[in-house]
């Protein structure tokens, strides 16, 4: 679906450095990973630009897209083009269907507002803040699942495995296993890669587990409700307003994963024992 790309960044860098330690200095190298400009447009309009790390741009752009409803599925979108913009970045260029692309640009309308009338920020926060779906899955798991899933998250870290510095976000099924892990240096970047990812893949959101390495806010349960995930396991703590939110959509959420413990903050019937 996407094109080929000249000038493509790498997604890890070695950078020169002197450690230090005492009085004894060591000249060497650091494997860094690399941030890129990606700009996502529709319909020839650019929607966000996001500094996220230069790997699985389709999945991105697709997962993106799910995750903040500017469409409802992948065959929504019709082409994807990635360009090279050189040191300023990347460009991921995406067409919409007719009705598809009609609409989001009445959204865009509506959400640009008459300018210095005081209240233009409201409609951005009701954006933020908008109701998501309900997940309505079956799925029940046992304690054991959860560790399995953040040790399969941890073992399939290849970025993060050299640079030490980039989020990962996982799919895990019972029976499965791993099913797909997606890394960024930004962590919501990840789990829209991820989204994208299962969506190509006709992978059901609502069949396993989306495992995070990061903490997990309010936007993190918002698109993993909107992908149709009823578990969220995390190696860190979650805000209040995420364990509200997970509450108010029927998400299990799963939370400072780590050893073999965990603490379960909502959807506890999910998790069976706990």
């Amino acid at each position: 679906m996407a094109s080929p790309v000249m000038d493509w960044p790498q997604p890890l860098v070695r950078q020169p450095r002197v450690a230090v330690s005492g009085a004894a200095l060591a000249p060497g190298e650091r494997v860094l990973a690399e941030e890129t400009a990606v700009a996502l447009a529709y319909d020839g309009a650019t929607h966000a630009v996001m500094m996220a790390s230069p790997t699985d741009l389709e999945d991105f752009a697709l997962g993106f897209s799910l995750s903040e409803g500017v469409v409802a599925s992948a065959e929504a979108i019709e082409e994807m083009e990635i360009l090279s913009r050189g040191e300023l970045g990347l460009e991921v260029r995406m067409r919409l269907a007719e009705a598809v692309g009609e609409r989001h640009l009445r959204r865009r309308r509506a959400m640009a507002g008459p300018v210095g009338c005081g209240l233009c920020g409201l409609d951005s926060l009701k954006e933020a803040m908008r109701a998501v779906e309900p997940v309505r899955s079956p799925l029940r798991i046992w304690p054991g699942a959860v560790t399995a899933a953040m040790e399969a998250l941890d073992a399939a870290q290849s970025l993060n495995r050299d640079a030490r510095a980039v989020h990962a976000t996982a799919f895990w099924r019972p029976g499965d296993g791993l099913v797909a892990i997606r890394e960024d240096v930004g962590r919501h970047n990840a789990l829209d890669k991820l989204a994208g990812a299962l969506a190509r893949a006709g992978v059901e959101g609502g069949s396993g587990v989306v495992a995070l390495t990061s903490r997990v806010s309010v936007e993190m349960v918002q698109k993993a409700a909107r992908l149709g995930a009823p578990v969220i396991a995390a190696i860190s703590a979650p805000t209040a307003l995420a364990v509200r939110t997970a509450e108010s959509c029927g998400v299990t959420l799963v939370a400072i994963a780590r050893g073999g413990r965990f603490e379960v903050f909502t959807g506890h019937a999910r998790v069976i024992g706990s």
